[in-house]
C-alpha cells in the first residue's frame, strides 16, 4: 500500500504578503481574546492597530498585551458582551476614539456544546443563536457606518458542521446556517458602499477548544484523517484572513471560505481514511462488482 502525503505545516503569512499591506489600518475583532480569533487578530501584524472585545476583562487584557508585544502594533482590550448592544456601541465608539476608524471586522464571538435534540432546552438553544447569530447581526449593526467610511471588510467565522447533518450540534448548525445567510445579504447590500463580506468556516483545528470538545480519541478527526494527513492549525484560519483583508481579494465577497484541508467531503464516507482509497482491497468485500 503506498503510503498517504502529509501536507507540512503552514507558513506563516508574512512568508506570502508584505509586512506593511494593513499600514494605518484597524481591525475590530470580537471573541478575539482566545483560539482561533486570537491567532487572526495577531496575523493582522503586517501593520493594522487592533481591539479585541469580549466579556472576560481579565483575559482580554493579558491576550491584547500579548498581541501587541507579537505585532509590534497596538491592540487594546475592550469588555462587551455581543448581546448587548449598548455595550457594543460603547465599544465601537472607544475603538474609534483611540484610533480615529475601523477598516476591519472579525465577528468571532461564539458558544458551543455537544447536545441532541431530545436532551437540548430550548434556553441552551436560544442562548447559542444568541451568541453566535444575534451577536454577529449586532457587531455588524454597530460597526458597518465606520465600514461605509473606510470602505472596509467583515470576516465572519462560521463552520462546517451544518453543510451536512451533524449530531448533537443541532443549535449551533442554526447559528452558523443564519451567519453565512446574513453574511451574503450583507454583501449584496453594501456591495455598491464598497463593503465586502465573507466568511470564513473552520474545519477540525488542533489545539482549540472546539476541537477538544467535540471530538474524541480514535475518531477520524482526532487522527488527522483527511484529505491533507493533518488537522488544520490556527495559522490556516489567519492566512485565510489576511488574504481577505488583502487587496488580493478585493473580488472576494459574499463567500464562504471552508478550511478544512477537504475534510467536510469526507463526512458521508465512512470507510477507514486513508487506507480504503490507497488499497481499495482492504474493503473489497464491500464493494458491488461492477454492474
Amino acid at each position: 500500500m503506498s503510503k498517504a502525503y502529509i501536507e507540512p505545516p503552514t507558513v506563516d503569512s508574512t512568508a506570502v504578503f508584505k509586512n506593511d499591506i494593513f499600514k494605518g489600518k484597524v481591525l475590530f475583532c470580537t471573541g478575539g481574546g482566545s483560539g482561533i480569533c486570537k491567532a487572526m487578530t495577531q496575523a493582522m501584524k503586517h501593520g493594522a492597530s487592533a481591539a479585541i472585545v469580549g466579556r472576560k476583562l481579565d483575559r482580554l487584557e493579558a491576550s491584547a498585551k500579548e498581541l501587541a508585544a507579537a505585532t509590534g502594533t497596538q491592540c487594546i482590550a475592550l469588555q462587551a458582551d455581543v448581546r448587548n448592544t449598548k455595550q457594543l456601541q460603547d465599544a465601537v465608539a472607544k475603538t474609534v476614539e483611540k484610533y480615529g476608524r475601523i477598516d476591519f471586522v472579525i465577528c468571532g464571538a461564539a458558544g458551543n456544546f455537544l447536545a441532541p435534540i431530545s436532551n437540548l432546552s430550548e434556553n441552551g438553544f436560544r442562548t447559542v443563536i444568541e451568541i453566535d447569530t444575534i451577536g454577529t447581526y449586532n457587531t455588524i449593526k454597530a460597526t458597518l457606518p465606520h465600514l461605509r467610511a473606510s470602505r472596509g471588510s467583515y470576516i465572519h467565522v462560521s463552520a462546517t458542521l451544518h453543510y451536512r447533518a451533524t449530531p448533537y450540534q443541532v443549535h449551533v448548525s442554526a447559528a452558523k446556517a443564519a451567519v453565512d445567510a446574513t453574511s451574503a445579504v450583507l454583501a449584496v447590500e453594501e456591495g455598491p458602499n464598497g463593503v465586502r463580506s465573507n466568511v470564513i468556516a473552520p474545519g477540525p483545528i488542533a489545539g482549540t477548544e472546539g476541537i477538544d470538545r467535540l471530538t474524541t480519541k480514535g475518531s477520524p478527526t482526532a487522527l488527522g484523517a483527511e484529505p491533507t494527513g493533518r488537522a488544520g492549525s490556527v495559522q490556516d484560519i489567519a492566512n485565510a484572513a489576511v488574504f481577505l483583508f488583502s487587496p488580493a481579494a478585493r473580488y472576494i465577497t459574499g463567500q464562504a471560505l471552508a478550511v478544512d484541508g477537504a475534510s467536510e467531503h469526507l463526512r458521508a464516507f465512512q470507510l477507514p481514511y486513508p487506507e480504503a482509497v490507497l488499497d481499495p482491497s482492504t474493503v473489497a468485500h464491500l464493494i458491488k462488482p461492477r454492474l
